[in-house]
């Protein structure tokens, strides 16, 4: 066997190892348990309604459980000195400004639609009401960013 056929075997096995991909697989695990959790505080609280499985808004916010376990585990794994760690923290701000102010504007603009649609004379069935609450208070987010951190720091511990 050559030594370039060698080289690519051992290549190829070491894509094969799962440890190789714990940067990508502990955010997303903390991702869909954070939402299964907001799920199951949801229906303990209004019932059991399966729209609401991916629902946005509401506490904890998934988005930011996401995107801090995200950050951690790129500073874990990678290091905290370099672009991509940097490229994590820009991303991260993104996304909970978004959670936080951006999406809040959204629901705004569906309570004023909805204010307008009941208030003039128009065929309700052609304007159904918008969801009014699409963002995050602050409370959801700190309490996701707590939960993003905290459950990637115990799978980094559980997974070696």
């Amino acid at each position: 066997m050559s030594l370039r056929l060698t080289r690519k075997i051992v290549y190829n096995m070491d894509m094969l190892e799962i440890s190789n991909y714990y940067i990508v697989i502990i955010p997303i695990a903390v991702g869909l348990i954070t939402q299964a959790l907001k799920f199951v505080l949801y229906s303990m609280k209004n019932g059991i309604k399966w729209e609401y499985v991916f629902t946005h808004g509401h506490m904890p916010s998934s988005h930011t459980a996401f995107v801090i376990s995200t950050l951690t585990s790129i500073g874990y794994y990678e290091g905290t000195a370099n672009g991509v760690f940097a490229l994590a923290c820009i991303f991260a701000f993104i996304i909970i400004d978004d959670a936080l102010r951006l999406r809040m504007y959204l629901g705004d603009q569906g309570r004023y639609l909805n204010m307008l649609v009941d208030q003039l004379d128009v065929d309700k069935k052609k304007f159904p009401r918008l969801k009014e609450r699409i963002g995050h208070r602050i409370s959801e987010v700190i309490v996701g960013a707590i939960i993003g951190f905290l459950l990637t720091l115990a799978f980094v511990r559980l997974l070696g």
